[in-house]
């Protein structure tokens, strides 16, 4: 994972995506594809009789559905250290995939090109899945149109290069000013515009533009002998906008912050102890942790620890868990998923009971549902598969303080510097890289050295108060499964866990 902050915005919801046609297998040929394929400024056009062509030789030897996804990416990237430009890189990549589906069998191919040649060739591969049978029913593809959750009017990808540098030069400035104690700042930059089009052999064509920015900048301060790091950053699908709404400056003061705040900060406690989680980046817990198990193919195949639990109490009465793909801005939200179906806010949990699973198109034939828009991936190198957008626990009624108050001794934690997660039965360790001794219903010592160490289902069970106080984790986490990474969401209110495992080297 990545990592860090703050923010909400709306969430408005949009229906599933169309459900595929009844009508019986037509001869070879019979798919048709009508209306515009609007894929990609700079790029070679993908016309719908050339996508057409493409579908018919993926399903040539049969299957029961395909799809294709086309991609363009354009990249900018700047890091500076110790005030200095130390790299300044940018690029360009295109291609598009192929997938034939029988069963839950997946053939898969792709070409790092848009000739129609290398498209043909990664079609003929994918089709080797397939031996004989039926054709898929014809059904007329036409263009569809989504709603974007994140309009961007200027990317930061297209900015002037030394517009991009004095980004980073003031957070540089801001954090040196913040306190003398700040002797090495390092900042870094990242912008990405994407365009895909996603052709299906069930009637969809849809073209989505995806950009995304990020900014990360660590501080390192020294008192004496002693130095320690702190660090700030975010950003989502967003362009120049961000940095009105947080400002370069507020990231480098952030960074210095937390380095001051470790040069003071003692070794952890060890033991079991009521823990409280901090607003917004406490959300990356709840989304290694539970997340991940929510998700349908480790279920499909009875890997995960929330199989056959749908309708049973999995978590505390006080929480309720979403997956909610329309965060306007956020890091990971999507108008339209990567097989081309519009998503919808999914309620995994509610009042701690399992509602739901996130699917893609497979694990959603598989349960007899239709597909609900979690299938993402990495690029068009890589297959779907089900996956997190914006992973949140809703607020509740508590008053963060009286959480707070109502800890004789434990732990609060702020920010996190990743952790693993045991998918199979929940277990998790995470690291934090901001938190604070809780003595007498008090925040005193700031903690070094502290992991938290637990059972996601058996913490979430332990859940005694939610707060009134959600925040969303400012856009800096990317979450990895398979191989693949893709930008994701978290938040969450304060919350009391009873007891959880804290690791430390006090005693």
């Amino acid at each position: 994972m990545a990592r860090k902050a703050k923010r909400s915005g709306p969430s408005p919801k949009a229906a599933a995506g169309r459900p595929r046609s009844t009508k019986k297998a037509a001869p070879e040929g019979a798919r048709r594809i009508r209306g515009e394929a609007p894929f990609v400024s700079g790029a070679q056009a993908i016309d719908a009789t050339l996508a057409q062509r493409v579908l018919d030789k993926a399903l040539e030897r049969g299957g029961h559905f395909a799809d294709l996804y086309f991609e363009y990416r354009r990249s900018a990237s700047l890091s500076m250290e110790d005030g200095k430009v130390r790299t300044a890189g940018g690029g360009i990549d295109m291609g598009m995939g192929v997938r034939v589906v029988v069963g839950s069998a997946v053939g898969y191919a792709y070409a790092e090109s848009l000739e129609p040649e290398e498209m043909m060739r990664a079609a003929e591969t994918a089709s080797q899945i397939a031996k004989a049978g039926a054709a898929v029913a014809p059904v007329a593809i036409r263009s569809r149109r989504v709603k974007s959750v994140y309009p961007v009017l200027d990317e930061v990808v297209d900015v002037e290069g030394l517009a991009r540098v004095e980004l980073l030069r003031r957070a540089d400035r801001a954090a040196r000013a913040h306190d003398r104690k700040i002797k090495r700042v390092d900042a870094s930059l990242v912008a990405v515009h994407k365009e895909i089009l996603v052709v299906t052999s069930d009637g969809v064509m849809v073209h989505d533009l995806r950009p995304m920015v990020r900014i990360s900048v660590s501080a390192v301060a020294r008192r004496g002998k002693r130095t320690e790091v702190g660090s700030s950053g975010g950003g989502g699908r967003l362009g120049l906008g961000y940095f009105e709404s947080v400002t370069p400056e507020a990231h480098g003061q952030e960074a210095a912050r937390v380095a001051l705040l470790n040069l003071d900060s003692r070794p952890a406690p060890a033991g079991t102890m009521p823990v409280v989680l901090g607003p917004g980046d406490s959300g990356i817990l709840l989304h290694e942790a539970v997340g991940h198990g929510l998700e349908a193919d480790f279920n499909r195949k009875r890997t995960s620890n929330y199989t056959d639990c749908i309708g049973k109490p999995v978590a505390s009465p006080l929480v309720t868990v979403v997956d909610d793909p329309y965060i306007v801005g956020s890091r990971g939200s999507l108008n339209v998923d990567d097989e081309g179906v519009v998503p919808k806010e999914h309620r995994l949990i509610v009042d701690g009971k399992l509602r739901a699973y996130m699917h893609d198109r497979i694990s959603a034939e598989y349960f007899h549902l239709r597909p609900s828009g979690s299938g993402r991936r990495e690029s068009f190198r890589h297959v779907t598969m089900p996956r997190m957008t914006n992973t949140l626990m809703l607020a509740g009624h508590d008053d963060p303080q009286d959480i707070i108050r109502s800890v004789e001794r434990g732990v609060y934690a702020v920010k996190y510097s990743g952790g693993q997660v045991n998918i199979s039965n929940g277990d998790f360790v995470f690291s934090l890289t901001e938190g604070y001794l809780i003595e007498d219903g008090k925040l005193t010592a700031p903690l070094k050295g502290a992991n938290l160490i637990g059972n996601g289902p058996e913490a979430l069970r332990t859940v005694s108060m939610v707060g009134h106080d959600f925040q969303l984790s400012d856009g800096m986490w990317t979450c990895g499964k398979d191989g693949q990474s893709v930008p994701v969401g978290v938040g969450m209110p304060t919350v009391k866990l009873d007891q959880l495992t804290v690791g430390g080297t006090a005693v």
